[in-house]
């Protein structure tokens, strides 16, 4: 024993204190030894197999201010052992070319939020996070000079405590890390099964953010594993620990991350980021490493049930990225690609990962994923045929859910949008030239109306109405110039056989706008002069030995199909449907005038029937008489319903409020209604025709006779 303590420093020890400062000055001295450690491993030149290493992720940034300094000259591959963060680098990179989809909108970044994910700074932070006590240390090591008799008598009687590490583990792990450094200096360590299933029970039983971080390191490893120039932490040589590894790092990212920063639901259904804590900022650079790599790995890979996980499990993490744009913009991008060109089960996992996005508070969000959506809309119906037509109506009614979401919001992009529709159609009228007609004649123009239409007609149904308690959506101010555009287009430019098909898509689109708004459009004048063409009597059809036109992929008819049986019969069944389903519509056969409403329509087409009673001599319209005959009947018969319907009504045609109500009562009995059951026997017809068509196109069911 050395010579006798001060008396301050004896009531100090028998204060209490003394145990608690001993701790202290133990958890001082290890950081300071596993700082030393770290610049012996670096002047040596050996690479520190961080995933093995517990004990490398000391946090002296709260510590003390000087070591932040001995990071920045630091490289990647010496602090990392393998490079994390250059891989975060190059995935920025592809970030930063994803842009290009966005191009017109300023990349406008706020300090913060735009953090390079380059920046070579320690992810070791994270470990810390699970760390207590160490705020004090900084206070603890100026005790020297504060109580130096104090000091001195720790040193002369129990030196071995000041020495003593902060966790055994920890320097056991560091001791275990140096043996497996010597014996494998010069190869990279290789991924078990054992040391995953190791890190996956730190994060099912405890939420370990040291375990996570291993984790993402190898995962790191495993998505660059087959590219040259990358220093990697990890060897995977098993398919299936590859597998598991993939998997558990998407499944078990989410979890974790909702446990340590949770993310706030509003009533609304919008997310709002986590809030701006010190472990979400340690976490943040970590995540968007994360999730480049995740990206990057679904450009690799084909496989379908991996492709809708990583997409599902990623778009549980879209609340951590929103405070950086450039990686937005990239997932954003990533999910329209996979959502306009991949395997259905893949396109409905992407939308719903562009719809999670959509959920942001922040409004500059939610306007580039509208406009970027509807852009890849209009960009993948360049082309309509009998196998793409499928894929383009589940983008048109998965996307119209989307703007649908938000009222407000895509109010603003549907006035924009309907109203360029609106300038290619003037411009059209103005200029008559073939190449002008074509801004107008094509598929996309087409698309848009319709997706508009569907749009408008989801947004201003009863259903939405009940949803909104009552309140009208911002959207129905839209349903006229929609419909003065799509009418305009189908009456004001080319009105010969060959763009029949084209009217008669206007027509549908508009009809399913109608129905759905209860908002009566007179389309019986666009459809009249198409049925009444195909019974003119100056018209001899041709014998033809053409299949029937689908005149659901077809915009525009070939040549050879003009004054042929087979078109006039295709047109004047397909007119005759679409008239019927107009009339059978609750907006005009709900209608206490819809008597007076078909007078015109009945005598227009009798009067053609009658016309075209020489050619049915020759077996020339047959029928096509008979189809537009069968439709008079139901027409005429619904006629005298409605008139028995309202005989026994009292009130005046002033009487606005009592004729709605009347309306809204012989509205919900349409489809029992004699046109109503008309309509529905001709669309299971049709399903029943689509069937065997698509049977025949997909060769099934093929029976091969002698």
């Amino acid at each position: 024993m050395g010579k006798k303590a001060a008396k301050s420093t004896r009531k100090f020890a028998a204060s209490g204190q003394l145990k608690k400062t001993i701790e202290a000055r133990r958890k001082h001295r290890d950081i300071k030894k596993k700082a030393e450690k770290r610049q012996a491993a670096k002047g040596k030149g050996r690479q520190v197999v961080e995933d093995e290493d517990e004990g490398v992720s000391g946090d002296e940034n709260e510590g003390t201010k000087t070591a932040s300094g001995k990071f920045k000259g630091m490289s990647v591959d010496d602090f990392l052992g393998g490079g994390f963060m250059q891989g975060a680098s190059d995935d920025e990179d592809e970030g930063s070319e994803g842009e290009a989809m966005d191009e017109d909108e300023e990349d406008e970044d706020d300090g913060s939020e735009e953090e390079d994910v380059d920046d070579n700074e320690s992810f070791a932070d994270v470990d810390d996070l699970e760390d207590e006590g160490e705020a004090h240390l900084m206070e603890l090591s100026k005790l020297a000079e504060k109580d130096p008799e104090f000091f001195k008598y720790l040193q002369e009687n129990d030196r071995e405590l000041l020495e003593f590490s902060l966790n055994d583990a920890a320097v056991g792990d560091d001791e275990d890390m140096e043996g497996e450094g010597s014996a494998q200096e010069d190869r990279t360590p290789v991924l078990t099964k054992e040391i995953l299933q190791k890190w996956q029970k730190a994060l099912l039983d405890h939420r370990s953010l040291k375990a996570l971080r291993k984790m993402l390191i190898a995962f790191r490893s495993a998505v660059h594993m087959n590219e040259e120039d990358q220093v990697l932490a990890w060897r995977i040589d098993s398919s299936s620990v590859y597998s598991k590894l993939v998997t558990t790092a998407l499944r078990y990212t989410p979890v974790v991350l909702e446990h340590h920063c949770p993310s706030r639901s509003l009533p609304n259904g919008k997310f709002k980021p986590p809030t701006q804590t010190n472990k979400w900022k340690t976490l943040q650079k970590l995540i968007l490493s994360y999730f480049h790599n995740v990206l990057h790995l679904m450009g690799q890979i084909s496989d379908n049930e991996m492709l809708r996980l990583a997409l599902s499990e990623t778009a549980k993490l879209v609340p951590y990225i929103t405070s950086n744009r450039k990686t937005v913009k990239l997932y954003l991008k990533t999910c329209l690609d996979y959502w306009s060109s991949a395997e259905d089960s893949v396109r409905i996992s992407a939308f719903l990962s562009v719809r999670r996005l959509a959920a942001a508070t922040d409004e500059s969000i939610v306007d580039t994923v509208l406009k970027n959506t509807y852009l890849t809309l209009v960009r993948s119906c360049k082309s309509t045929s009998a196998h793409t037509l499928p894929s383009i109506n589940l983008m048109k009614n998965s996307a119209s859910e989307l703007f649908c979401a938000d009222h407000a919001a895509s109010y603003q992009h549907a006035f924009g949008y309907i109203r360029q529709l609106a300038i290619h159609l003037r411009n059209s009228m103005k200029t008559k030239t073939k190449e002008a007609y074509k801004l107008v004649y094509n598929w996309q123009y087409v698309h848009c109306v319709d997706f508009w239409a569907i749009v408008i007609a989801r947004a201003c149904s009863k259903e939405t109405l009940l949803e909104r308690g009552g309140k009208e959506s911002e959207l129905k101010e839209l349903i006229y110039p929609l419909v003065q555009v799509a009418l305009g287009a189908a009456s004001r430019l080319i009105r010969n056989a060959r763009s029949f098909p084209f009217h008669l898509h206007i027509v549908r689109s508009m009809l399913h706008l109608t129905r759905h708004t209860h908002t009566y459009v007179p389309l019986a004048p666009y459809l009249l002069p198409i049925l009444t063409s195909t019974l003119s009597a100056s018209s001899k059809p041709k014998a033809s030995t053409l299949r029937p036109l689908d005149f659901e992929t077809a915009i525009r008819a070939p040549q050879q199909y003009l004054k042929t049986r087979v078109y006039n019969e295709g047109l004047a069944e397909e007119s005759a449907f679409l008239l019927a389903e107009y009339l059978a519509s609750p907006p005009v056969h709900g209608s206490i005038g819809f008597p007076e409403v078909t007078v015109p329509i009945v005598l227009l087409l009798r009067k053609a029937v009658k016309g075209a009673k020489g050619a049915q001599g020759k077996g020339g319209k047959g029928k096509e008489t008979g189809v537009v005959k069968a439709l008079v009947e139901r027409v005429e018969e619904s006629a005298r319903w409605v008139e028995e319907k309202r005989k026994g009504v009292a009130f005046a045609p002033g009487n606005m409020a009592e004729v709605e109500r009347w309306e809204e009562g012989v509205g919900a009995k349409v489809e029992d209604t004699p046109l109503g059951k008309y309509v529905k026997v001709q669309r299971k017809a049709r399903e029943k025709r689509k069937k065997l068509v698509e049977k025949a196109r997909e060769g099934e069911d093929e029976i091969l006779e002698d």
